[in-house]
């Protein structure tokens, strides 16, 4: 399903990676974002953050929109996430993540940019 504004996106991620479909939810993203996938380190396009994002099971998310200008917008979400890390062990996380949202040809929104700033 597309987002019709920034926070929408903010909105269908949860969904998505809580159903487990990781189609959906790489489909939230422009095919040459960029995601932040820890400190100092990034993934680009969607193939990549698909995979990084498939270890997690459940989020829940507060959003918050910054700032919009045009087609671009600045979104912002407190979120919490369960999964499974590496070694197969259980890994809780949260943070407040930032983005950086683009209006399409279409009107649509996706993921350009984003960052989901772990806290732990």
């Amino acid at each position: 399903m597309p987002a019709n504004s920034p926070e929408e996106l903010d909105q269908l991620f949860p969904q998505a990676l809580n159903a487990g479909d990781l189609e959906a939810l790489a489909a939230l993203y422009e095919p040459q974002a960029v995601f932040v996938s820890g400190p100092g380190q990034t993934v680009t396009g969607t193939a990549a953050i698909r995979e990084v994002l498939s270890a997690f099971v459940s989020i829940t998310m507060e959003v918050q929109t910054l700032g919009r200008l045009d087609d671009l917008a600045l979104t912002s979400a407190r979120w919490e996430m369960a999964g499974t890390g590496p070694d197969d062990q259980p890994v809780e996380m949260r943070g407040r993540s930032t983005e950086v949202c683009r209006r399409q040809d279409d009107g649509t929104w996706l993921f350009a940019i984003d960052d989901p700033g772990t806290l732990g």
